[in-house]
């Protein structure tokens, strides 16, 4: 982790980093959400640096009230931090807090009893079927090498045809999808669960034709995907090249890799399927996750019947 100047006592420090290292290695947080909880904390003793007039220690957090941590989220609002990033930062510091609390070191109960931002109500953005199917196409792929342009088709029809998240579709080793046998993978994602999502034969043909063109070895225990150079793939490239489709396309903004793992879920649910069962697929640890794409579903219908209805 990179390292930033922390404005804390030493005690403070060592239990932080302590806290961090146990997110990832015992909870199985995804480096990611680690990252933003280190942001949040250390803006928040900076915060707490001014607003107890000295860096804090152990003893400064101990005993915080609710009227702390709302300086906290006001200060953070006024600079500009929308409600989702407040509730995490939230999260984040009440984590710190119970972590420290089970050693006999603080009281979380302010941090508890400290109600959350109202995050807002957004639906996730879905492609239309064929505009989904047009960005998944290995002849609409804008690279000039045969097998970038392969690689590039294989990764988002994964995305699209198995629902997976763009830094599973990068994890996967030489070893899957290494034969037309093939048709299932086994997937870890988020937290460290583990599910089997099927793979559709137009994604099994893809693959195939990306590693007949790769230039580069693709061994068995290494990545599958690779970058120009033969080393692993950046996720930043794909998403250039998807904002090169969408440029291309004409589609919206909202047209990012992510958005063909919510197209998956979206219209696997228009067509009859279970709500259950996309939740296993999509690897959410709660159907409540799942369920925001019936809203989706729902929206869409809306839509249809207030432009086409004549008494609308």
């Amino acid at each position: 982790m990179q390292e930033f100047l922390i404005p804390a006592k030493p005690d403070l420090q060592a239990a932080r980093e302590t806290w961090l290292k146990m997110l990832a290695r015992e909870r199985r947080l995804s480096p990611e959400t680690v990252e933003a909880y280190e942001r949040d904390t250390r803006q928040f003793l900076h915060f707490l640096t001014g607003h107890c007039g000295g860096p804090p220690g152990i003893s400064e957090i101990a005993d915080l009230r609710p009227a702390d941590l709302r300086g906290f989220l006001a200060a953070r609002r006024n600079a500009g931090a929308g409600a989702r990033t407040l509730g995490r930062g939230l999260a984040g510091i009440r984590s710190l807090l119970r972590f420290l609390e089970k050693r006999g070191l603080a009281n979380a109960a302010g941090a508890a009893a400290l109600r959350a931002p109202r995050q807002p109500k957004s639906l996730p953005k879905p492609l239309t079927a064929s505009d989904a199917k047009q960005v998944v196409a290995v002849e609409g792929q804008l690279a000039e090498e045969p097998w970038i342009a392969a690689r590039n088709a294989a990764v988002l029809t994964l995305l699209y045809g198995s629902g997976l998240r763009i830094s599973e579709a990068l994890g996967l080793s030489g070893a899957d999808l290494a034969t037309d046998a093939d048709t299932v993978l086994r997937i870890t994602g988020k937290g460290g669960k583990t599910r089997l999502v099927p793979v559709l034969p137009v994604a099994s043909r893809a693959v195939a034709e990306y590693r007949r063109l790769c230039p580069f070895h693709i061994d068995p225990k290494g990545l599958l995907f690779r970058g120009a150079r033969g080393g692993p793939l950046n996720p930043a490239i794909v998403q250039r090249e998807m904002a090169k489709l969408r440029s291309a396309l004409n589609l919206p903004d909202t047209a990012t890799p992510h958005a063909l793992r919510h197209s998956f879920a979206t219209h696997l649910l228009g067509r009859g399927g279970d709500l259950r069962t996309i939740q296993e697929l999509l690897g959410h640890a709660s159907l409540s996750t799942t369920q925001i794409y019936t809203g989706v579903d729902t929206a869409r219908l809306l839509d249809i019947y207030e432009k086409a209805h004549p008494r609308a």
